[in-house]
Parts: structure tokens; C-alpha cells; sequence
């Protein structure tokens, strides 16, 4: 998405609030592709390891899936993570 676009439609107080609710998503997203990058792992490898499917992992990624804590755990330690749960 363009910055200018993005800069536009954030003003909008009703899509910024939107947007906003959906950036723990996206952090959890671009954590578990960074460590599963880092560990050269594909996302079809990781699924194995777990014991789920690629489209799973995909999902996830994506941030397209709102997964269980039980999943993020299996996520974890396949990656050899802790995994922290916080509310502030």
C-alpha cells in the first residue's frame, strides 16, 4: 500500500481504530517469519514439525488466523522460543 494512500486513510478515526486493533496480528506475523527465516526453515518444514499443515503456517503469516495459545505454543518450540504472553 502506497504511503500517501495509507497516510489518507488513517485519518479516517473509524480506520485507524480498525487498523490499529489489528497490529498485534500482524506483530506475531512478522515474528514468527523472522525466526522461521532465521532457522532457514520453510514454511512447509515448520508445519511438520508441529504437525500441521503448510496452508496452516501460510495462514498464520499472513495474519489471516487467529490462532490458539496452544498453537502459538507449538509455534514456539518448534522455533525454539519462549512464548510471553503480556497485557497492559
Amino acid at each position: 500500500m502506497p504511503k500517501s494512500f495509507k497516510r489518507r486513510i488513517l485519518r479516517d478515526p473509524e480506520i485507524r481504530k480498525r487498523y490499529e486493533a489489528l497490529q498485534p496480528k500482524f506483530a506475531i506475523a512478522r515474528a514468527i517469519i523472522g525466526k522461521r527465516i532465521e532457522k532457514g526453515l520453510t514454511q512447509s518444514q515448520l508445519a511438520k514439525k508441529i504437525g500441521t499443515k503448510q496452508s496452516a503456517i501460510s495462514r498464520l503469516e499472513s495474519g489471516n488466523y487467529n490462532p490458539s495459545i496452544h498453537f502459538l505454543e507449538k509455534v514456539a518450540k518448534a522455533l525454539n522460543l519462549d512464548l510471553v504472553v503480556s497485557m497492559n
